[in-house]
């Protein structure tokens, strides 16, 4: 019975085994096949270009001539014009100006979604040499890792380039908040809300300690009911999800605004709790010296005024030296006390460390790549932040992590194969294309 067994285990793994070696082909495949459709769709934009050019004497004649080409295309693979049109202009957009993208596109080494990211985040660097450089770092990045993971990093060296300040951008933006509502189906409707960063960061944030904050007080399916002045706890079903609605919905209609929204808390209870933001601030803007952008969770860019009116009003903060190039945390001190080992894991990770993860350091475990029964050490060089998913996983199944001094980990699967996670950079930077002046 145990031979037969071991067999059947051996035989699933092998098939598990093909599976995802044809998964990844069938993925490098796609990629293929969708740098094809960028090609022909941007040639189908070149030809309306071309019909449009001084053909007519009045732009809707010409503009014309540019829905025709799109409507038939759209009737072809069952698109509307509007998508056609927006689809080829999108096309020869990243043909002309992302052509290492198209390259690494063509090859299969990255996804269309991929792709799209890049471009969508290189889209605001006017400057051809500017955008080159950020193709060439982001691009490799984006070989190795998944598409949102990608979309982070784009965004975060895109905005180091960008030609103008995050401040000049943000007094323009701010113009645009805005409360919308929509109607769903079955008598739901959607409240958006478009603000600026670190108040919806910090709305959220609060929303979700409140959610368990409630959650860790009412008891759940299958413990035994608490008993409070000889009656029993209610039992709350609701998700986190359906806890944050809930809240935001009894607080926007029963909360009164007030002009100081520091002070007045009533203290105790879910009105206790605060928001929490991690912000990091680069040292020349906290001294007010420079106007360069700060971050939230290290993806979300904020203007320099807002990050200094944080920093004012922050219990404490991290001093965070990092290495002139890789941007790879090398120290953290703190200006008052707190856990030296905790602040730098959460400087140097960022977000959980599996691979493809994006859940923030601060909402993540420490845990100890080399488990601490079996002789780990607690120290830098064997702990990193993973996520209570993450961090079950590799407890409980044969998935295990190796640190290397750089801070990398080496994942290995269930299967045997091997996934590297590199420790994020705090500050980007991109090859200069000019000698050492020595």
């Amino acid at each position: 019975m145990t031979l037969l067994a071991s067999i059947e285990d051996h035989d699933e793994s092998a098939q598990l085994a093909s599976i995802v070696d044809e998964l990844r082909e069938a993925e490098e495949e796609i990629a293929i096949l969708e740098a094809v459709k960028v090609a022909q769709l941007a040639g189908a934009m070149r030809i309306a270009l071309r019909r449009m050019e001084g053909k007519h004497a009045t732009q809707r004649a010409r503009e014309l001539e540019l829905r025709s080409v799109a409507a038939e295309i759209g009737a072809a693979v069952r698109w509307s014009d509007r998508v056609a049109q927006a689809r080829m202009s999108d096309a020869l957009d990243l043909v002309e100006r992302f052509p290492a993208t198209i390259d690494a596109l063509t090859t299969g080494r990255i996804t269309a979604r991929h792709a799209a990211v890049i471009q969508d985040a290189g889209c605001v660097l006017t400057d051809d040499t500017d955008r080159a450089a950020f193709e060439q770092v982001v691009v490799e990045w984006a070989a190795a890792e998944t598409v949102a993971r990608t979309r982070d990093y784009a965004r975060g060296l895109a905005e180091h380039l960008h030609p103008e300040s995050i401040t000049t951008r943000f007094e323009r933006a701010e113009k645009a908040r805005t409360v919308t509502l929509s109607e769903l189906h079955d008598g739901l409707a959607k409240l958006e809300i478009i603000g600026p960063t670190a108040l919806l960061h910090g709305i959220h944030d609060r929303l979700t300690q409140q959610a368990r904050a409630i959650r860790a007080t009412t008891t759940q399916p299958g413990e035994e009911p608490r008993v409070v002045d000889a009656e029993p706890a209610v039992v709350d079903t609701r998700t986190l999800d359906q806890i944050r609605a809930d809240l935001v919905c009894d607080m926007l209609l029963t909360g009164q605004p007030t002009i100081d929204h520091t002070t007045d808390i009533l203290p105790g209870g879910l009105g206790a709790i605060r928001a929490s933001v991690h912000v990091t601030v680069p040292a020349l803007t906290a001294a007010g010296i420079a106007d360069r952008g700060a971050s939230i969770d290290g993806t979300s860019p904020i203007d320099a005024d807002t990050a200094r009116q944080l920093m004012a009003t922050a219990p404490g903060w991290d001093r965070i030296l990092t290495h002139p190039v890789t941007g790879m945390v090398l120290a953290v001190d703190r200006y008052r006390p707190g856990t030296i080992l905790e602040r730098f894991l959460a400087a140097r990770d960022i977000h959980c460390r599996f691979p493809g993860c994006r859940q923030p350091a601060r909402r993540c475990d420490h845990d100890h790549n080399l488990d601490w029964a079996l002789g780990g050490r607690t120290t830098v060089g064997n702990l990193a932040c993973l996520c209570k998913r993450h961090h079950t996983l590799k407890t409980e199944t044969e998935w295990t992590a190796a640190q290397e001094p750089d801070g990398t980990i080496r994942w290995t699967s269930p299967l045997h194969r091997r996934y590297t996670d590199k420790a994020p950079p705090r500050v980007a930077f991109v090859p200069d294309a000019d000698p050492p002046p020595f």
